[in-house]
């Protein structure tokens, strides 16, 4: 099998307007080489985890009006389900592609992951390559440059997780719609692995 990647075409489904020819092409362009994969990357993650690692594609199941405006598979410990549990995704949006590790709102694990980020701040950020980028809404596309991140920014997001129930962490990479590496099978396996390798630890943290 070739390593999925992705096309203009696959990112222009974003621009279609209307929930249903939205969704119909989302599902016979994208959703094909969210689920690929989804299973060609869980070996991977289940041996960097040590446990195995199932992958979910996001169905959209709840939208009854508004056409989503990203989409992606995620990677969890559960076959359940990944929304309550610390996890990894690949999706995109109109823009980009991101690739990073996740503890969403829904998750029980966000206050022990703010917790060991306070203890282990600097080991983090020495940890965290400077161009990853840190969110705290998933259904927002805007992020913050790891590097250009200071002490202060760091204990406001950690002192939201606690408090917000909405607030999230997300950390990992963007790779914008024209990038070669999106186009380029070999390159954009290794890219995503690097990624999810240099994302470890936040993962081993949020337990």
């Amino acid at each position: 099998m070739t390593f999925p990647t992705f096309t203009r075409q696959d990112f222009e489904v974003f621009a279609i307007p209307g929930l249903e020819p939205r969704m119909e092409a989302l599902i016979r362009l994208v959703r094909p080489k969210l689920t690929l994969l989804g299973e060609e990357l869980s070996p991977f993650l289940s041996a960097h985890c040590g446990e195995p690692m199932f992958p979910h594609v996001a169905k959209h199941a709840r939208r009854t009006i508004n056409p989503p405006a990203d989409t992606w598979v995620a990677w969890a410990n559960s076959k359940k389900g990944y929304k309550a549990h610390p996890h990894f995704q690949l999706g995109m949006w109109s823009t980009h592609l991101f690739i990073q590790f996740a503890v969403i709102y829904e998750s029980d694990h966000k206050e022990v992951f703010a917790r060991h980020l306070e203890e282990r701040l600097s080991e983090i950020r020495s940890a965290i390559p400077a161009h990853f980028r840190w969110s705290t809404d998933h259904m927002q596309p805007e992020s913050s440059p790891h590097g250009e991140m200071d002490e202060h920014d760091f204990a406001v997001v950690i002192d939201k997780l606690k408090r917000v129930k909405k607030t999230e962490a997300l950390c990992g990479i963007h790779i914008g719609r024209d990038d070669p590496i999106v186009k380029d099978p070999g390159q954009f396996a290794d890219t995503i692995k690097h990624t999810f390798e240099q994302v470890m630890p936040l993962y081993r943290i949020a337990f």
